[in-house]
């Protein structure tokens, strides 16, 4: 990748102005407000969920505030649909310099001894089967280009596991290596990877917590920050890892979590 000029130009850092970002479970929480994030600092979003009814609603939110955005249906967990995606994200916007890999699944909480092998290959196919295959099928494109960033969203339980998540767990800590491995063997086509691994977010993901007064006390009280976050917290760091404004960063892991990670 090129190295940015000595003097910084404060203004253009983080401006996306021309670049397209895909964004996968874009319709809802985090996934959403990381595409609003990138659409107000100017990138071309393609909003990418399972229905087109849920996606065409966050892309005209987007367009009513004069920002760009268009919306295109997939399930992340059949690889005709990925194929798909890219393509017609290609065909409406010329390329793809952008890929936030956020579609995740959890469908079990329980000891990993209670879970069986269909329970597993489902959470494994969406959680880290769809973002090596659609890294796999963006890589190109982005090379075409000059180079990109992916964004890959894992979890602090890829780093500390709590109980009741073993696979879920297991999948963000495979998702954090495939991160490092895309970095170290893309790079030199200018393509950047990192990963981001939030806390605890108020999104209809993590509900069963945070509808629970308390579970969700219990879980404040162990944090630094002494609260959950929402998902706008998590757009400004998608914009700095999408920007020049990280260039020189690759492979790494960020994490979003008002102090989980320190915490007793």
């Amino acid at each position: 990748m090129p190295a940015p000029s000595e003097k910084l130009n404060k203004q253009l850092l983080f401006d996306l102005t021309g670049k397209v970002a895909l964004i996968t479970g874009a319709s809802k929480g985090i996934g959403e407000r990381m595409a609003r994030g990138l659409a107000e600092f100017g990138a071309k979003v393609i909003i990418s969920s399972r229905r087109q009814e849920a996606v065409d609603i966050v892309a005209e939110a987007l367009q009513a505030d004069g920002l760009e955005a268009s919306g295109i249906a997939c399930h992340v967990g059949h690889t005709d649909q990925l194929q798909a995606l890219v393509q017609q994200t290609v065909d409406k916007y010329g390329g793809i310099d952008i890929l936030i890999n956020n579609a995740a699944t959890n469908p079990v909480f329980g000891p990993i001894a209670e879970s069986d092998g269909d329970v597993f290959d489902k959470i494994m196919n969406v959680n880290l089967k769809a973002p090596f295959l659609l890294s796999n099928l963006v890589h190109p494109i982005m090379k075409s280009r000059g180079g990109g960033s992916i964004i890959n969203i894992a979890s602090v339980e890829a780093l500390k596991p709590s109980y009741g998540l073993g696979l879920y767990s297991v999948s963000k800590a495979a998702l954090v290596m495939l991160t490092k491995n895309q970095a170290k063997e893309w790079g030199s086509d200018g393509i950047r990877s990192n990963a981001v691994c939030p806390g605890l977010v108020k999104t209809k993901f993590s509900a069963a917590i945070w509808q629970n007064d308390a579970l969700l006390h219990q879980m404040e009280q162990h944090l630094p920050a002494g609260r959950m976050a929402l998902p706008d917290e998590m757009a400004g760091l998608a914009v700095f890892l999408a920007s020049e404004a990280s260039s020189y960063c690759t492979g790494a892991v960020f994490t979003a979590d008002g102090g989980h990670m320190i915490a007793g």
